[in-house]
């Protein structure tokens, strides 16, 4: 009995212990940035504010050109997003139903793609992009944040490919279906929890991305929101409320995303990674 009952009890105290070291930073975060100056710099901590102030938020949103950064982040993340699905739709498909040689050559050089450091490759990439004449540009910033979540979402969605019955695509193509047509009607609508986890891990990873428009872009007028917020310790100084307010405004969005495509996203990520 001793045994069992701490076989039930020490997973969900760890599991308790976790959850509150992960969501409590959130937590101050976004109390923090609802928290009057006075509260905030307080030698005693409030750890539930009272008086609710939106004065922070207020100075974040009308810093220097923080729409700008808010459209631009928005642009490039979901361009991204897009262009890696569709390119990684055909290329799943290819790997998993066609047999052609260098096929394996193809699935590891995507794995060994997935493991490489990107910020290794950042002056390669400045040097590229240099010589293209497309510096303070969103198209190489696009670009490269497509090719840096193209390999997990073609290794992920391969395997949903594979999980799918060849007989459910034959018989469509039997009934008069194209290979197209069987793919858009049959495979695709099997694909959603695939491409919804897939589509939140290249949203978040191109959307904080920072090294890169770091080194690329130089002007405030293409730069994202990532390299904004590292700004605000020298426009602000000590202003603390603003700087959680701010780095509240840029979490939201990822909030949002989970917590919508939380289950099948999770779901998809444990499928994918086993079938195939």
């Amino acid at each position: 009995m001793k045994r069992s009952l701490f076989g039930r009890v020490w997973p969900n105290a760890t599991a308790v212990v976790l959850f509150i070291g992960l969501v409590f930073p959130v937590y101050w975060m976004f109390a923090t940035a609802f928290k009057p100056t006075g509260d905030i710099i307080s030698e005693d901590p409030v750890w539930f504010p009272t008086d609710v102030t939106f004065e922070h938020f207020k100075t974040a949103t009308e810093a220097d050109h923080f729409w700008t950064y808010v459209s631009n982040s928005l642009i490039v993340t979901v361009c991204a997003v897009v262009f890696s699905l569709i390119i990684a739709l055909a290329g799943s498909f290819a790997l998993a139903r066609m047999r052609f040689k260098g096929r394996r050559g193809f699935i590891v050089g995507f794995m060994l793609a997935q493991m490489a450091p990107w910020e290794v490759m950042v002056i390669a990439i400045y040097m590229i992009v240099r010589d293209a004449s497309m510096l303070n540009s969103l198209v190489p910033l696009t670009l490269f944040y497509m090719m840096m979540i193209l390999p997990f979402t073609i290794l992920t969605l391969r395997g949903f490919v594979a999980a799918v019955p060849r007989e459910l695509e034959e018989s469509a193509m039997v009934d008069g279906c194209t290979r197209t047509q069987a793919f858009r009607r049959v495979i695709l609508p099997l694909l959603a929890p695939g491409l919804m986890s897939t589509s939140m891990f290249g949203f978040i990873t191109a959307w904080n991305e920072l090294p890169l428009v770091l080194v690329v872009n130089k002007e405030a007028e293409s730069q994202t929101l990532p390299l904004w917020l590292t700004s605000f310790q020298t426009v602000f100084g000590d202003n603390w409320g603003a700087t959680m307010a701010a780095s509240s405004l840029f979490a939201v969005p990822i909030l949002i995303l989970f917590v919508y495509l939380q289950r099948k996203a999770v779901s998809g990520l444990t499928a994918g990674a086993v079938k195939g």
